[in-house]
């Protein structure tokens, strides 16, 4: 029984811990010491907001990790989690009288740069805050990987289906600026479940409709024949194979991102739309691991995704994914507490884990204590609140050995 309990409390310590790196991984891409600025537009980087710099929304700034560390230290700062072809705005015009300590001749403005409502510390379309403290649904939010704006799952026109199966998602409105994609959507895409503004009961009438209506298509054919074995149904269920999210295999969480194919022959996206299948165009789209390679990158189609200002899409390094495992290859990708937990047997994790946890929670306890109390987290509170840690500390271990 002790034996059964030990191996479930290391499984919830590593899945724990698994997350945790996945989580630093954001920032593990992203240099802590240097400013990007000198990088150029980088191609992905964990990029922060200053709201005590930059407050106003009429000329919202992004700095990145270093200058999040070095320059605004103390500042009311909040994280945009990454953001593509970045450029570091700190200490440029928008900062008025304040400069960068890493690096100080900037340009006036990074022109390249793009913003949204999320630099103002505003999210998804119903433009609420992050968190937001009159919502009580508590509702997840999710990127989308064009605009790379957040939005509520409630608010994205759709039903979402264990999203974190899923690679990427596309907004609706992103979808319309690039409408080619629809297209893609209906091969290679999650099938629509539309539920936003209509009743659930109304959707699971409309669902079994839909069964039926597919059910009565099928009996119309001669009662005696045969399922067509055509090389286009097996096609087609094939697609409709595709269709279907996946959990992402060690290869392809570990792996180096690939290309996408080019086609050279012929216009792949011509090819699907000549097979005449059509989804709704309606709710934001999920894209399970690896649709980007589906996309066809003939001449017409790449002078399509330029019109549409969103080329990266056939770049699979642009993705998170690639991201975040390139934070996981990097020497400071490696949370100290995961360096340290590698190399103990599991007995010593559990305890290095479960004293982790324990501070945190004494940590947090603190400091909610002190802001229900309407106090000041002075220097001596501190010191105070680590000496009182260390004396419980001290009794527990005392008692140990009682």
């Amino acid at each position: 029984m002790a034996a059964n309990k030990e191996d479930s409390d290391l499984d919830d310590v590593l899945a724990n811990a698994e997350e945790l790196e996945r989580a630093l991984c954001v920032l593990a891409g992203s240099d802590p010491e240097n400013c990007s600025y000198s990088r150029g537009y980088v191609k992905r980087q964990a990029v922060f907001a200053c709201n005590t710099c930059t407050p106003s929304a009429a000329e919202p700034a992004g700095i990145c990790l270093a200058c999040a560390n070095k320059c605004h230290d103390g500042h009311d700062i909040f994280e945009l989690y990454t953001k593509r072809n970045f450029r570091c705005d700190c200490g440029n015009s928008k900062f008025r009288d304040f400069q960068c300590q890493l690096i100080t001749a900037k340009d006036e403005e990074n022109v390249k740069n793009h913003y949204n409502h999320n630099f103002n510390g505003f999210y998804c379309t119903c433009n609420r805050p992050y968190p937001d403290t009159d919502d009580q649904d508590n509702d997840e939010m999710i990127q989308c990987v064009i605009c790379e704006d957040w939005f509520h799952s409630r608010h994205l026109g759709c039903t979402t289906v264990e999203p974190e199966e899923l690679q990427e998602m596309v907004c609706e409105a992103c979808m319309n600026k690039a409408p080619f994609l629809w297209t893609y959507a209906t091969h290679f895409a999650v099938p629509p479940v539309i539920s936003v503004s209509r009743p659930e009961e109304e959707v699971e009438v409309d669902v079994k409709e839909g069964g039926e209506k597919e059910e009565a298509a099928e009996s119309s054919q001669s009662g005696d024949e045969e399922p067509s074995t055509s090389a286009e149904h097996r096609e087609e269920e094939g697609v409709a194979n595709r269709s279907s999210p996946c959990k992402r295999t060690h290869e392809q969480m570990t792996g180096s991102p690939g290309k996408a194919t080019t086609k050279t022959v012929a216009c792949r996206l011509k090819e699907l739309q000549a097979k005449g299948l059509e989804r709704p165009r309606q709710g934001a789209v999920f894209w399970p691991y690896g649709w980007r390679a589906e996309l066809c990158t003939c001449t017409d189609c790449k002078r399509a995704y330029v019109a549409a200002k969103v080329q990266f899409l056939m770049d699979q390094s642009d993705t998170i994914l690639a991201y975040e495992n390139k934070g996981l290859d990097e020497p400071f990708g490696q949370h100290p507490l995961m360096a340290l937990t590698s190399s103990m047997d599991r007995v010593q994790q559990l305890e290095v884990i479960y004293g982790f946890n324990e501070l945190a929670t004494s940590i947090s306890a603190f400091l909610d204590q002190c802001v229900a109390e309407g106090k000041t987290v002075t220097v001596e509170a501190v010191h105070q609140f680590f000496e009182e840690l260390r004396a419980r500390k001290k009794r527990k271990t005392n008692a140990g050995y009682q």
